[in-house]
């Protein structure tokens, strides 16, 4: 099919729920694809976070195939020994006691509200629901995690949303306290704000919530959605902070392009869900705990996360000497750029119309590559980039 069909059919037979960039993409390497006409891309975006190893990762795509070859699919009424290595990784890695494996990030964002409010209705009865988000956050498109979301514009069209949110500045230690009161269960956080324009929390002001949540009895819960499965340069990005969470978040790269996510909870949490109060038909599928078993074997390891600071570090600092850029802020290969001229939409567009893709995030460029893209690619698409805001 050529590109102008695909677009025609899309048109025809899909929603319009997304704004698409004019490519059509059918194959890829490392971190490069290829769209239907043959033309290469350099990808800065990994599938918004998740291809964490790249396309066609050969040790992920043994793991998957053969994986496929021997059951795809089992009903979590029996024992699944991938589920069990997978959750047994990611508890020594983390030290939490619990998982829940689950499909998407907002699936495990849904898991970790229910655990909190069950958490505080078994300890102290009903009326202590309330979780604390804050502002620009961004929790899923579920009509729960969409409440959960800190931005306004969401906030419409779904009526009515569910309730028991409310809503703290960012950076703000006096906003947060004035939102606790004898109704909250929860704190609930994203260390970098990906979606709200990647934007790091303050080491101060996370360390501070993490003391009110512990004096109160609060749960603190860490959304590591996008900033999980190393994207920062640690395993997890609570990890820089040195703080633990009672519940974390997980999705995206954890399966390396097959859907898989998983919440993770404290000793203390360790027997709030029980039989009934929570479940999936497709987590925990041995395909994506396959995918996850080998991303968790090598992206966890020291050497590679050295590897993420670094490579984050050499592209922060090219970056630095660009022209129309303002600011570039993050963390590990988290990265977002402000633009001088504040024309992300349009660069990033022009990008792919010269075999760049890149995201954006609000009024800002967004960065997230592949974690294991190599010195040549990066360099490739940094010229790119410059080229096209030089323009």
């Amino acid at each position: 099919m050529t590109f102008e069909e695909i677009r025609n059919d899309e048109q025809q037979y899909m929603m319009h729920t997304y704004g698409r960039f004019q490519t059509a993409l059918v194959s890829g390497k490392g971190a490069v694809a290829k769209d239907v006409d043959g033309k290469e891309y350099i990808d800065f975006t990994s599938g918004i976070g998740v291809n964490c190893l790249g396309y066609c990762d050969e040790g992920w795509v043994k793991a998957v195939s053969e994986q496929a070859g021997r059951i795809q699919h089992i009903s979590n009424l029996y024992y699944s020994p991938l589920q069990t290595e997978v959750s047994k990784k990611l508890c020594e890695l983390t030290g939490f006691d619990k998982v829940f494996l689950c499909n998407s990030g907002a699936e495990a964002n849904e898991c970790a509200i229910k655990i909190a409010r069950k958490y505080s209705f078994d300890k102290y009865g009903q009326g202590r629901q309330k979780i604390v988000t804050l502002v620009n956050s961004f929790h899923g498109r579920t009509v729960t995690t969409l409440a959960a979301t800190g931005q306004d514009v969401f906030h419409n069209f779904f009526f009515p949303f569910t309730e028991g949110f409310a809503y703290a500045e960012a950076n703000n230690i006096d906003s947060v306290k004035k939102c606790i009161d004898n109704e909250v269960c929860a704190v609930f956080i994203e260390l970098v704000q990906g979606e709200g324009g990647v934007m790091p929390l303050d080491k101060e002001f996370v360390a501070e919530i993490e003391k009110i949540c512990s004096e109160k009895d609060i749960l603190l819960m860490v959304d590591e959605v996008q900033t999980g499965m190393s994207r920062t340069g640690a395993v997890y990005c609570y990890q820089n902070y040195g703080i633990k969470p009672d519940v974390i978040t997980s999705a995206k790269g954890l399966g390396g392009g097959v859907p898989i996510g998983a919440c993770l909870c404290s000793e203390k949490l360790a027997e709030v869900m029980t039989a009934g109060t929570h479940g999936t038909t497709f987590g925990g599928n041995p395909i994506a705990c396959a995918a996850a078993k080998e991303v968790l074997s090598r992206v966890t390891t020291p050497e590679f996360l050295a590897e993420v600071r670094a490579k984050g570090e050499y592209i922060r600092e090219k970056l630095q000497t660009m022209p129309n850029v303002k600011e570039v802020r993050g963390m590990g290969m988290m990265i977002g750029i402000v633009t001088e001229k504040d024309n992300a939409k349009e660069i990033a567009g022009k990008c792919v119309a010269n075999g760049l893709l890149i995201l954006t995030a609000k009024t800002l460029l967004r960065l997230l590559p592949p974690l294991n893209i190599t010195y040549e690619e990066i360099d490739r698409g940094l010229n790119i980039l410059k080229t096209v805001m030089e323009d």
